[in-house]
């Protein structure tokens, strides 16, 4: 038998490992033999077995697992619901013969091996893995209310609803989520709490075997038809445990509501910890609009105006009360609600969103993560308050991780016992149950005397009265922030400061944050002036890398700190000094390429430690995409990238093959950039664009690059790559990587029949526009994908570039810059020219100003008139309908130069 010892030796519970292997040794010898020859690989699937019998069983059982996951964990980005969706009908597929409930079980608990696995390495932070638990457990819900409805409607024909001119159209349902599935925090093994909510009364086609119903009546059985999919054992365990003693009048309440009934019961009869409930709601499947008009109408009630901080905090304290009469403590301390748990510090969370969230909107985050940094930037938790909850949430939280995926239960319980508690602290990373009480006793102790601090009447109602009443009073655009450790220093600040401070709030609200993040005190933050002096980023992010000594969370640290003084700086230059776009867009993209060099230097320190010392230079080539390639980098703009390594030159690690090495220098490498650390992100990293997209290696050698663009790249991939561009190179080898690849692209292009690449272009293009569109309702415009929007433009520009051979210019790589070359080559019309520059330059500063003011969103905000008048304003349009009248004359003019160059004739 293979020699496991030096993989199990440092695993929590070698022995379960061991016997783990034994088993499948015995029961499936030829997936063993496969698995043995990848150590790696070995060593996920032991160190899943010493962490979690439940899924080392599930291994057992289903043995296909371990080449999925081998490929599948490639990828460490948290994937989102729509991801997960298509992984799931592809299972399903597969899985015809099985019973959905089954079917549903077995693909969460799949999908669970794969998030617990990046858990147990430390790839993704707490909030990175519950996030991905929840859209795991949305996907599942919307597979589940899809099937469902095909059910019903079969039994019944569709229900229906009757507008104002008496139309018919198909009445909406959503599955509403609470609790921690609402707030994005979902444990391995919560409870689901839902709500039921559809649009109107009335009643169904009677298209169906059963003829005609109420819709009251379609809509409960489909809440049951749901919740029993997703919940029945079926001899397996239902993917989830469903809770609906949340929804309107409780257990006697029926399963489902009417909008209608649910606004009603809200307004009038739900009692006060009913509407605390609603702070963490959103919705997980079915109709997002139907959601969006409940909690529109709701929000009101939840965060009342009349709520005066002494009832916020009385109220939830009952609730808290009333946990500690029902929780047995006997049987080991609960990580939950226990004294000092994470019940506490959500408390504290909702109390001040209660107490504060009417007045200031922004307060109004489910998250607790979220929630917590927001408080503390608007001065309502100190700094160090802030460190300390956060600190503990986030060990609490692991801490009931290791405690439930033992066995796939609900618990929150730390054992008494010596012999599991033990375990459970070597699971948490501690060397014995001493280090982990001490830890745990810290944590527990913090989140207690704050709880205390602000649950005693007597000393809140002095920290309340400190504030000048008349600033509580004022709307919150006329407030000053509270942004400092020491709130009482604005008062002093200068004139200027304040200016900067009130621009910022008014114009940039979604980057008030930096300021906290910054480390910033007021007298550094930065002015507004007409000669304005930019910090360099590329030193500013090798010092914060330099200072760290090596320790790896502290140069994470210490780059998002920089980060954020080096993005605050551009925002105010931004707001304040009437900086241009080009500047800024400029800067941005300095400022992503100095994060980068940071992450590789991150990276190299890391590898060193994981593989000792290195035989020879790490010689790789990031090379960037999209808005980074063209150098137009925009607020909350991804990275999209292609790392590529010197396949001719040795492995740096010579034990590893170059994949080997590489791959793990991507995850560390990722990680750095856009894992959520308590000082923040610094950017969402895309690596999709690579050759053969998600079944790619991370990293790719120069050699098998050229050979795929050569050889089997598709149409999409020339447009996606006209813009590739080296944003950092180590190795003289890989110099000119990227103008190679430009060169094979535009050859391939020059040999394409032209009519293949004009009808590709316009197919991706349409099947781009065709895909954002769908789910939407009502009247929305989106900039980005809609009909004359930025992708009109973009691909109109790559397709004139491949098709008349015209790369990018090393010296102005902007589209306008671009557009201006193809007039110059005669590769566009005087015409069309015209329409897509201005076109494009009205576009892309509108996408920019909804970008500052309401952060990541490609739709213009409609329905959001006092933002739509700051941007008209920036704009310098003379009010909202002007702005919208500007916009549709240039999409117009867009689109119809668009079809002259893509439907000619």
């Amino acid at each position: 038998m293979e020699n496991i010892e030096p993989l199990t030796r440092d695993l929590p519970d070698p022995e379960s490992a061991e016997r783990f292997f034994a088993e499948i040794s015995s029961k499936h010898p030829r997936e063993t033999k496969k698995l043995v020859r990848d150590r790696s690989l070995l060593s996920d699937i032991l160190t899943i077995a010493a962490y979690s019998p439940l899924l080392s069983t599930t291994v057992l059982q289903n043995p296909s697992y371990i080449r999925w996951l081998a490929r599948e964990k490639r990828d460490q980005k948290v994937r989102d619901k729509e991801q997960l969706l298509e992984s799931l009908a592809r299972f399903d597929l597969i899985n015809t013969s099985v019973d959905p409930a089954v079917m549903l079980s077995r693909f969460r608990r799949r999908e669970l091996i794969r998030i617990f696995l990046k858990d147990i390495r430390g790839l993704g932070t707490i909030a990175e893995l519950t996030e991905e638990i929840s859209n795991l457990a949305d996907s599942i819900l919307e597979h589940a209310l899809r099937t469902s409805i095909q059910e019903l409607d079969n039994r019944f024909g569709m229900p229906l609803e009757t507008d104002q001119n008496k139309k018919s159209s198909r009445a909406q349902f959503c599955v509403v989520a609470l609790g921690k599935l609402g707030s994005k925090e979902l444990n391995y093994s919560s409870d689901i709490d839902l709500l039921f909510l559809y649009s109107s009364d009335g009643s169904t086609s009677g298209q169906g075997s059963r003829g005609k119903t109420s819709n009251k009546e379609y809509f409960v059985k489909l809440a049951e038809h749901v919740s029993r999919v997703v919940s029945e054992p079926k001899g397996e365990g239902g993917a989830y445990r469903v809770d609906h003693r949340l929804r309107p009048h409780g257990r006697v309440g029926a399963l489902a509501v009417s909008l209608k009934e649910a606004i009603a019961y809200y307004r009038d009869s739900a009692q006060l910890w009913e509407k605390q409930v609603l702070i963490r709601s959103r919705n997980s499947a079915g109709d997002e609009g139907l959601f969006q008009m409940f909690y529109d109408s709701v929000e009101a009630y939840v965060f009342s105006p009349d709520e005066t901080v002494e009832n916020a905090l009385a109220n939830v304290l009952r609730s808290k009360q009333k946990i500690d009469l029902e929780k047995i403590r006997s049987q080991g301390y609960d990580v939950k609600l226990g004294m000092g748990g994470i019940r506490e510090i959500e408390f504290i969370a909702q109390a001040l969103q209660l107490a504060f969230g009417a007045e200031d909107k922004w307060l109004r985050a489910p998250h607790t993560l979220i929630s917590l940094s927001r408080l503390a930037d608007r001065g309502l938790i100190s700094e160090n308050e802030f460190t300390r909850l956060s600190e503990a949430y986030g060990f609490l939280r692991k801490v009931e991780h290791r405690l439930q995926m033992e066995h796939g239960l609900q618990t929150h319980l730390i054992p008494n016992e010596s012999g599991r508690q033990e375990l459970v602290a070597r699971r948490c990373g501690f060397e014995d149950s001493a280090g982990f009480r001490s830890k745990l006793a810290k944590h527990v102790g913090n989140v207690s005397r704050i709880f205390k601090r602000f649950f005693d009447q007597t000393e809140y109602v002095e920290i309340s009265h400190s504030r000048d009443a008349e600033t509580k009073k004022a709307p919150p655009s006329k407030r000053k922030r509270e942004y400092s450790e020491d709130p009482a220093s604005l008062v002093s600040a200068d004139t200027n400061v304040r200016d900067v401070m009130e621009r910022l709030d008014l114009y940039a609200r979604p980057f008030a944050p930096l300021l906290r993040a910054s480390g910033l005190r007021i007298n550094e933050i930065p002015r507004c002036s007409d000669k304005w002096e930019w910090s360099d980023p590329e030193l500013e992010m090798r010092d914060a890398v330099g200072e760290a000594s090596g320790d790896f969370k502290e140069m994470l640290a210490g780059i998002r700190t920089n980060w954020s003084r080096l993005m605050l700086e551009i925002v105010v230059a931004d707001v304040c000094a009437n900086a241009g776009l080009r500047e800024v867009k400029s800067r941005q993209t300095s400022l992503a390429e100095a994060s980068i060099a940071a992450a590789v230097e991150i990276t190299e320190h890391r590898l060193e430690e994981v593989f000792g010392s290195l035989e020879c230079g790490v010689a790789w080539n990031v090379i960037g995409l999209g808005k980074l390639g063209g150098g137009g980098m925009d607020y909350h703009s991804d990275l999209d990238l292609l790392i590529v390594f010197d396949d001719k030159a040795p492995s740096p690690a010579g034990n590893k093959t170059h994949a080997e090495f590489y791959s793990k220098a991507v995850e560390i490498f990722v990680t750095a950039l856009s894992s959520l650390t308590r000082e923040g992100s610094l950017y969402k990293v895309d690596l999709r664009l690579r050759p053969d997209g998600r079944n790619g290696a991370t990293a790719i050698g120069k050699t098998a690059l050229y050979e795929y663009f050569e050889d089997r790249s598709a149409i999409w991939e020339w447009l996606a790559y006209v813009k590739a561009r080296s944003v950092f190179c180590s190795g003289l080898e890989l110099g000119e990587t990227d103008t190679e690849l430009r060169k094979i692209i535009h050859g391939n292009a020059a040999e394409a029949e032209q009519k293949v690449l004009r009808d590709a272009t316009w197919k991706i293009r349409h099947r781009l526009e065709t895909e954002k569109s769908e789910g939407r309702r009502g009247r929305s415009i989106d900039l980005k994908y809609g009909e004359g929007g930025l992708q009109d433009v973009y691909f109109a520009v790559r397709y004139l570039q491949l098709s008349a051979g015209v790369p990018d210019d090393e010296q102005d790589r902007s589209t306008g810059g671009t557009l201006d070359r193809l007039l110059e080559r005669r590769a566009i019309g005087a015409r069309e020219h015209e329409s897509l520059s201005h076109g494009y330059g009205f576009l892309s500063r509108l996408d920019h100003n909804i970008r500052l003011s309401l952060g990541r969103s490609t739709l213009v905000p409609l329905g959001k008139l006092p933002v739509l008048e700051l941007i008209a304003e920036r704009m310098k349009c003379s009010n909202p309908a002007d702005l919208l009248e500007q916009l549709s004359y240039h999409r117009i003019a867009v689109r119809d130069a668009f079809e002259s160059i893509l439907l000619p004739g």
